[in-house]
């Protein structure tokens, strides 16, 4: 849209159709916390256990990041504003399927569907916000942009287990159907006489094709090892020969191809390579944190999922303070040192972590949260400078299209090892616990006494300790995990080489 078409909308105008492409982003972003408190009630109610609970948010993950490479082929062929209005329709579908579905596999089939329906979303709507506000407001309209990506993951928590607890967990789908309705109308109507720009482009079908099987047999391979023994199983083994193939066969096809639909050639760029490594990792380790976090608190220490919520959401309070002013006061510093900076908060939120005990209370939990946002707000406008500072104008919406799918990519495959790292350990530590119970050793002995007697239900009580002493222990031991990892990411920000250009443009708005 050009300068005098953006101005042609009014004030009030110019709201509603910001306010419609906000919610169909807030929607989309929401959908990416929200059912992380709700995990333990919708896998007790599907009669599955947690792991296989988590599939309910890697489905939504990969599929989504499958589907954004697909975003700028998709609005080249049917226009921007057709896109948008249909990704948020079918959006609205998938989240009312999701809600009515009474099985796991329906469960994960739906999630699937609305992960790559929910692709276009994000790019739609910044580039229509682009689009429609004139050249003077654009940092503005994208300020609001990336305000909404914060507060979304701060309501998720909150919404998803007040929803949980006070109606039940189908409403944390439901609720997308008005939101969705409203934006998509709101858009369709004031971007009606929008001129629509369509062009055909040959589709990379080869490496679309060997991108979906390669990582979906990968998902599948993390998701399921655990429960299968890993490769002691042949399902296992053939699954992870798919994935290998078909990815080498994407590489080699994606580096050659004329229209890949990844361009890989990119990570010949120094900074490109460095800053998506820090980006996808310091994105990972966060979605893993928060991923875990509400699931001890529910399972191991007796929150329900609005107290859970709760103690998670304060992560979100100082980004969306701080955040502004990163954006604006950047440029004056070493951008090395404010991701690192991010960085060494996010580890040090860890490192508290690994302190925690059975008796750390909610407040506890809660102020560590509230420190990890210093991080948080440090974190994406750096990285996303740093990636894209080395790269031809040319080729910045490529790197940050690339960039962006990584780090989906990424957050879901940390869900499934975050999940198998946590169980795992404590299965070691439950055994590791188990070997000096026994009814002739006095310690033994003495603890059934208190507990009433070696009756079947003091039995039971003892295991119920023993279970949860085991689940703290891994839970220090993922903490501590992952100040380490921090820490590795701390240095690693260090190959990136000035200068550091801002040519991130829009896509420095990218949570």
């Amino acid at each position: 849209m050009s300068n005098n078409a953006a101005a042609q909308f009014t004030p009030p105008s110019l709201l509603l159709t910001t306010i419609g492409l906000s919610l169909a982003t807030f929607m989309q972003v929401l959908d990416t916390t929200i059912a992380n408190v709700a995990l333990p009630t919708i896998s007790g109610n599907l009669g599955v256990s947690y792991e296989q609970g988590t599939w309910v948010i890697t489905s939504f993950a990969v599929s989504n990041a499958i589907a954004l490479p697909l975003t700028g082929w998709l609005s080249r062929r049917f226009g921007e504003v057709k896109l948008f209005i249909w990704a948020t329709l079918l959006f609205v579908l998938a989240s009312f399927l999701c809600g009515i579905a009474q099985s796991m596999p329906e469960l994960v089939g739906f999630r699937v569907l609305q992960g790559v329906v929910a692709g276009p979303l994000y790019p739609m709507t910044q580039t229509l916000l682009i689009a429609v506000y004139p050249p003077a407001k654009r940092g503005m309209a994208l300020a609001l942009l990336a305000m909404v990506t914060v507060v979304a993951p701060i309501a998720g928590p909150i919404l998803g287990g007040w929803i949980t607890d006070s109606y039940s967990w189908p409403w944390i789908f439901f609720i997308n159907v008005p939101i969705g309705l409203f934006a998509a109308a709101v858009v369709r109507q004031q971007m009606r006489t929008r001129p629509v720009v369509t062009s055909r482009q040959p589709m990379d079908y080869i490496g679309l094709l060997t991108l979906i099987i390669g990582v979906g047999a990968l998902q599948v391979v993390l998701d399921k090892g655990n429960d299968l023994d890993w490769f002691e199983s042949s399902f296992i083994i053939v699954g992870s020969l798919i994935s290998v193939v078909f990815l080498a066969v994407f590489v080699i096809w994606e580096l050659t191809d004329r229209h890949p639909v990844v361009n890989l050639r990119l990570f010949v760029h120094r900074n490109f390579r460095v800053g998506t490594i820090v980006l996808v990792g310091g994105y990972a380790g966060f979605f893993g944190i928060n991923l875990i976090l509400p699931q001890w608190l529910q399972t191991q220490m007796g929150y329900t999922a609005t107290w859970a919520g709760l103690a998670v959401a304060p992560i979100g309070l100082l980004p969306v303070i701080m955040s502004p002013f990163v954006g604006k006061y950047a440029h004056r510093f070493d951008l090395r040192v404010l991701a690192g900076l991010a960085f060494l908060a996010i580890g040090t939120s860890c490192y508290m972590r690994a302190g925690f005990t059975s008796e750390v209370d909610f407040q506890h939990v809660a102020l560590v949260q509230l420190f990890m946002g210093i991080g948080v707000a440090l974190f994406f406008m750096p990285t996303l400078s740093i990636l894209l500072s080395d790269l031809p104008p040319h080729q910045i919406a490529d790197g940050s299209g690339l960039a962006t799918f990584l780090r989906t990519l990424g957050g879901s495959f940390a869900a499934s090892l975050t999940t198998w790292i946590w169980i795992r350990r404590a299965d070691q530590h439950h055994a590791y616990l188990s070997e000096n119970i026994s009814q002739f050793d006095p310690a033994t002995r003495h603890t059934l006494e208190q507990l009433g007697g070696a009756s079947p239900q003091s039995y039971a009580q003892l295991e119920q300790i023993l279970n949860g002493q085991a689940y703290m222990m891994s839970t220090v031991d993922y903490f501590t995990l992952m100040t380490w990892v921090f820490a590795g990411l701390i240095l690693l920000v260090w190959f990136a080489k000035p200068p550091f250009t801002a040519k991130a443009g829009p896509a420095s708005a990218g949570h």
